[in-house]
């Protein structure tokens, strides 16, 4: 009996623990995204400002992504854009590239949690494999999709023809669930001017900070009646005084900048999230043990009888658009996903339909802030959001609907192995897909549409050229030529990660970036052909 209650309340106290840890893993990443937003607030604004550079799509779409990772929420830069548009600084064929670009960006922030995870070797090929998951169907959706709106607006067009058939008035506004649960914590940290980051891309903001001051205003009346609401006060016969109501968090009145401020919420709220994430992990081991696990395993992953198996996928892209829908943010719900992943608690081809979910749910949160839009921009901001609606629709239609299409979880697992066994090509693809790439495409296409074309061009037919003859190489070696037929007429360092791995582990200062001995566990996955052949060129 007193073992009895003894696991019992081990347990109670484990799950307690558990969802402690999740509170301040979802609280840390509310910090991250203010403190990305004091970081690249006025970056984010310089970077809209210049019309001409937006009216390039391959331009648009790296604006979005660099603004996303910038403020790290899809539905502020989602803002800026609708903002924009309102206010005919952009127009609705400029934005598509820009939305495109902002659905790309918001897949970092699973990336970024699955780094934490990266001790377990095992642990990590999961959790980097599911957040690369997410990433790859967003680019792979941009590289079909980018170049067909180019020359045929077929999104543009879509939403035109789904607003054209609808009578829409102005609606309440949407539901805030999970801010509800949060700010009381995040509230007391740090509180920031929503507004004024829209404002200074459309021309009409100050310099001020964007840290909140003040929370409201106390009138004082006399000889008169007053009427306040939600735009203000109006007076009758009377004489006002208004006092501000100052806000009541840590950097209240402070004299530090906001980069300053940024800086130091980044650190704190990486901190706090990694451990939490940590923690997490460890408690879900303990937890997900034995016959639990196994019966966990079961339920999440299980698929109705046949022939209604195919059922299964489409009702998890239901459940996480309306979880997504409920916790108000697809950042959160995907972050949650990895360490679940990394775990071994949710497969890799049940995760894909549930980050395909979260794309869509996040894009129902944006149609119905849209209809709290004033009706003079209201039109403008249903359109923009309906854009993002059908992306991801057509996204799950070209790489969801047929099961020999689903690329991107073959493409996953692939990397999912290379980078368990070298680590540093987690990082290595973080800063090309997130940052370098972009940034070469930015200034390229500064340069003009002939400069892109020229240098972007070649590059890309090199790449297909290398896909296809990989593909021959494994499947149809005899209809290569018999030099084609290997790489191994290239120098090693063309055709194997090894001697790169070899330079980068000498240089590197710890053992972070070593590659793990042969003697861990699942060793044998990388003395399989398959997983050899995926290191090639």
């Amino acid at each position: 009996m007193a073992g009895r209650v003894r696991r019992v309340a081990i347990g109670f106290l484990k799950t307690c623990g558990l969802l402690g840890n999740l509170y301040l893993f979802i609280c840390s990443l509310d910090i991250l995204s203010s403190a990305f937003q004091l970081l690249g607030s006025k970056v984010t604004g310089d970077i809209f400002k210049d019309n001409l550079v937006l009216a390039n799509p391959v331009a648009g779409l790296v604006i979005g992504v660099l603004v996303t990772i910038l403020v790290q929420s899809s539905s502020t830069s989602s803002s800026i854009v609708v903002s924009m548009v309102a206010s005919k600084l952009l127009t609705v064929h400029a934005s598509v590239p820009i939305i495109m670009g902002v659905n790309v960006g918001t897949s970092v922030t699973s990336t970024l949690v699955s780094m934490a995870q990266s001790g377990d070797r095992d642990e990590f090929r999961r959790a980097f494999g599911g957040s690369a998951l997410h990433g790859i169907f967003n680019w792979l959706t941009v590289l079909v999709l980018l170049p067909l709106e180019s020359a045929a607006a077929v999104l543009e067009r879509l939403s035109a023809l789904a607003l054209s058939a609808t009578s829409l008035q102005s609606g309440a506004q949407a539901p805030d669930i999970l801010k509800v649960l949060t700010e009381p914590l995040t509230h007391l940290i740090i509180q920031l001017d929503k507004d004024l980051l829209a404002s200074s891309v459309t021309g009409n903001a100050t310099n001020s900070s964007l840290i909140k001051q003040w929370c409201g205003t106390r009138s004082q009346m006399a000889n008169g009646s007053s009427t306040c609401g939600a735009s203000g006060c109006r007076h009758k016969n009377s004489t006002a005084t208004e006092d501000k109501l100052p806000c009541h968090h840590l950097f209240m009145g402070t004299t530090l900048t906001d980069m300053a401020v940024g800086f130091i919420l980044l650190a704190a709220s990486l901190l706090v999230l990694c451990t939490c994430l940590v923690l997490i992990v460890k408690l879900l081991n303990s937890v997900l043990q034995g016959r639990i696990a196994q019966a966990v395993r079961t339920i999440i992953n299980a698929d109705f009888p046949f022939p209604f198996g195919w059922l299964s996928g489409y009702l998890a892209i239901l459940v996480a658009a309306g979880l997504t829908f409920v916790a108000q943010s697809s950042s959160v719900f995907t972050a949650a996903i990895v360490p679940l992943m990394g775990v071994g608690v949710i497969s890799m081809e049940r995760a894909y339909p549930l980050f395909l979910g979260a794309n869509v749910g996040t894009t129902t949160t944006a149609l119905l802030a849209a209809l709290a839009s004033p009706s003079d921009m209201l039109l403008s901001a249903i359109q923009v959001a309906l854009i993002h609606l059908f992306f991801n629709l057509a996204g799950i239609l070209l790489w969801y609907v047929v099961p020999a299409l689903r690329l991107p979880i073959p493409m996953s697992k692939r990397f999912g192995d290379l980078t368990a066994r070298y680590r540093w090509v987690a990082v290595a693809y973080l800063l090309l897909s997130f940052l370098l790439l972009p940034l070469a495409a930015f200034g390229l296409s500064l340069a003009g549409s002939t400069a892109l074309a020229a240098v972007a061009g070649p590059l890309v037919g090199l790449l297909l050229l290398i896909v296809l003859v990989n593909v021959l190489q494994r499947h149809r070696p005899a209809w290569l030529p018999r030099w084609l037929r290997s790489w191994a007429w290239l120098p090693r360092w063309l055709h194997s990660l090894q001697p790169w791995d070899h330079l980068i582990t000498r240089c590197c200062p710890c053992r972070a970036c070593c590659t793990p001995h042969s003697d861990t566990k699942e060793a044998h996955c990388y003395e399989n052909p398959e997983v050899l052949a995926s290191q090639h060129l």
